[in-house]
C-alpha cells in the first residue's frame, strides 16, 4: 500500500492502526514505524536500516518484551511491497 508518507505494510494484519513504512536506500531496505495511537513515534524514530534490525533480533528476549523485531520488520514482506 502507499500513501503520502510512502510505501507500507501492516505488521499486524488485524491492527490497521500500525503501519511499517519501507524504502530502499543505498543497497539496503529501511523501515519506519507509524502508530495512529502514538504519532510522536514517527517523529522520534527515523528510518532504520535492516542491518540494525538484524542486531536487534540478536538481542531480542521474549521474556522481557513481546515486540519481536523479526516479526514486525519483515524483510520478505518489505521487498514484496516495494516491488509493486
Amino acid at each position: 500500500m502507499k500513501d503520502n508518507q510512502g510505501v507500507y505494510y501492516y505488521p499486524y494484519a488485524d491492527n490497521k492502526q500500525i503501519r511499517m513504512y519501507v524504502r530502499e536506500s543505498e543497497n539496503t531496505i529501511e523501515f519506519r514505524l507509524w502508530k495512529s495511537t502514538e504519532p510522536d513515534i514517527w517523529e522520534k524514530h527515523g528510518w532504520i536500516p535492516y542491518e540494525a534490525i538484524l542486531e536487534a533480533i540478536k538481542m531480542y528476549d521474549p521474556k522481557k518484551s513481546n515486540f519481536d523485531p523479526s516479526y514486525v520488520y519483515d524483510l520478505t514482506l518489505a521487498k514484496n511491497v516495494l516491488n509493486k
